[in-house]
């Protein structure tokens, strides 16, 4: 049976989870600029969301709060891609490339399969996905009686439905601003350094 105010406590917390700034979001504002699959990006990061979201509404957060070696594994492995992907962007905003053009759907020089993977690593290789989605969303949603977890797991889905599109295709729809060169650069840079201090964060903690 639905619920609205339990669908409106999945949307509030499911927000509250998924729009602080992180490599997902920051990889979404900067495709979102370049133009390249940005309807792409977008529907991957919902469609991942949605699935780990279903993953800790079935109980499956619990296999993974439970398990040091996955979660170090995972700490690690994401602690390196997002050192590779931030010095990456460090190196494009000191030599001061300029804002790949997109042109018709936005295909220049990215593949899409390639765009997938990027989007794809970017989401899955950072452990605090899992946490936020699968462990804490799911810890809550499963708390609830059994006939309002459709409701909540619903409003947590829609909040990462909005979110992700108006953060892609607003990104997109001012790249006539934000990809002038100066503005550019600061997006890299802000990338960049966002990635460094997420990496830090996953090798810090204990």
């Amino acid at each position: 049976m639905f619920s609205q105010p339990i669908f409106l406590q999945g949307l509030g917390m499911g927000a509250s989870l998924i729009m602080p700034i992180g490599a997902q979001n920051a990889h979404v504002i900067r495709t979102g600029v370049a133009g390249r699959h940005v309807v792409l990006t977008v529907l991957t990061c919902v469609l991942i969301d949605v699935t780990l979201i279903a993953l800790g509404m079935s109980g499956f957060g619990a296999l993974i709060e439970h398990s040091p070696t996955l979660l170090l594994a995972a700490r690690w492995g994401g602690a390196v891609f997002l050192l590779w992907y931030g010095i990456r962007c460090l190196k494009s905003c000191w030599r001061g490339a300029a804002a790949p053009n997109a042109t018709g759907d936005g295909q220049v020089g990215v593949s899409a399969a390639r765009a997938l993977g990027i989007v794809l690593a970017m989401s899955l290789l950072n452990p605090h996905v899992y946490l936020d989605t699968v462990v804490l969303l799911g810890a809550v949603g499963s708390s609830l009686a059994a006939n309002h977890r459709v409701s909540f797991a619903a409003g947590a889905m829609t909040a990462s439905l909005l979110w992700f599109s108006a953060l892609g295709l607003g990104a997109r729809r001012c790249a006539f601003v934000l990809a002038r060169p100066a503005v550019w650069r600061a997006i890299e840079g802000f990338t960049g350094m966002t990635m460094l201090v997420l990496a830090a964060l996953l090798l810090l903690e204990r």
